[in-house]
């Protein structure tokens, strides 16, 4: 589980830097956000409580569209790493509506 934050960590951080964004929200924020959920994003099972306060977090944060296009953005690079419909479910199962799916197939450059 280690090596899989780590990895976690990585991916998003390398995203932030190749990112060019106006957001206020950045890549590195979306990685700490969702740190408690890297165990879950690889293996499934019980989602931690930690994760869900994670994900609350990140959706009070992400209140424009330059933020939800960036954190969009994140969270679709991180999905290449993790299980796809593990991480398409998250939200909904903390308890949070998104205006977009997690999904390789969502355009972020449309999110409002």
């Amino acid at each position: 589980m280690a090596f899989a934050l780590r990895f976690f960590t990585c991916l998003i951080l390398t995203v932030c830097i190749v990112a060019s964004v106006d957001a206020a929200i950045s890549c590195g924020t979306v990685a700490s956000s969702l740190a408690p959920c890297a165990g879950y994003l690889s293996t499934g099972g019980t989602v931690p409580p930690p994760c869900c306060a994670g994900v609350k977090n990140l959706n009070g944060m992400a209140q424009t569209t330059p933020d939800r296009q960036q954190a969009c953005k994140c969270l679709k690079a991180a999905a290449k790493s993790i299980n796809p419909s593990l991480a398409s479910s998250l939200p909904g199962k903390c308890g949070v509506s998104i205006p977009y799916p997690i999904s390789m197939s969502t355009n972020c450059d449309t999110v409002k």
